[in-house]
């Protein structure tokens, strides 16, 4: 299951199996470290493995929450349980999961772009090491913490860099599972937008795992994030799966919900 695949290149501070399930924490750093996979057979009765995945998360304190793919059986056992859609989640609820092959055979490590009238020396590398100004572009007002640098950098990871006039201008992740490059956190500072330095880092990385033995691409974006997916869509990136976060509903003795980013 490529859900499976894509929570192992983000890895959680602390998890355990409930049956085929993941119960995943990771301090409050993104829902999908700090939420139930709720993939297969739980082992148990549905409303029983809600209780344990409430147990889990309170005993850690955050919100319960539980990741399930759209439309599935174990979304439908879900809400016949009760659980609502967790519409405040800060990077969106629902989540489109987009795939593509990765080819060889193509360099992204030096491109030109625009750079208001004249054209500027672009360098993309990727390195096994997150410099400084990685974590800088990287990481959100309030998100810096151990737990995120932990789920950051666990497991074979690349940190893309873009560098234009001497100036670190964008950032990327790449993690490496089972032949896949799972792609998150492109960032790029707002003083460098609109000048391709998005699609370049995705060349980058996408490079980078190619190099790695990677042959398949996945990556995670929210539903209403019309800008990102009209990017990937360019880079030949299509849907594959989506996915929704659930919580308990409200005003019940287990309310809770997520306010982490994706």
């Amino acid at each position: 299951m490529l859900e499976i695949r894509c929570s192992r290149a983000w890895p959680p501070l602390a998890e355990a199996q409930l049956g085929e399930w993941v119960l995943r924490w990771a301090g409050g750093f993104t829902g999908r470290a700090n939420s139930v996979l709720a993939v297969g057979d739980a082992g148990r009765p549905v409303r029983e493995a809600l209780d344990a995945v409430c147990d889990f998360a309170h005993d850690r304190g955050i919100p319960p929450m539980a990741q399930v793919v759209r439309d599935s059986p174990n979304e439908r056992a879900i809400v016949a349980e009760g659980w609502v859609e967790a519409k405040r989640h800060r990077r969106g609820h629902e989540v489109v999961v987009l795939t593509t092959p990765l080819a060889a055979g193509r360099s992204f490590l030096r491109e030109s772009v625009k750079s208001g009238p004249s054209d500027a020396s672009f360098l993309g590398k990727v390195t096994g090491e997150p410099t400084p100004a990685w974590w800088e572009l990287t990481l959100g007002a309030g998100e810096d913490s151990p737990a995120a640098r932990s789920v950051l950098t666990g497991g074979k990871v690349g940190y893309g860099v873009a560098t234009l006039d001497g100036v670190t201008a964008g950032v990327v992740r790449g993690a490496l599972v089972d032949g896949w490059l799972h792609v998150g956190r492109l960032e790029v500072a707002p003083a460098f937008r609109r000048r391709g330095l998005a699609s370049a880092l995705m060349g980058a990385v996408g490079a980078w795992g190619v190099e790695h033995g990677a042959d398949r691409a996945v990556l995670q974006v929210a539903e209403g994030n019309e800008g990102a997916l009209a990017l990937y869509a360019g880079l030949g990136y299509a849907p594959h799966h989506r996915y929704r976060y659930w919580v308990p509903a409200p005003g019940s003795r287990i309310e809770g919900e997520e306010d982490s980013t994706s």
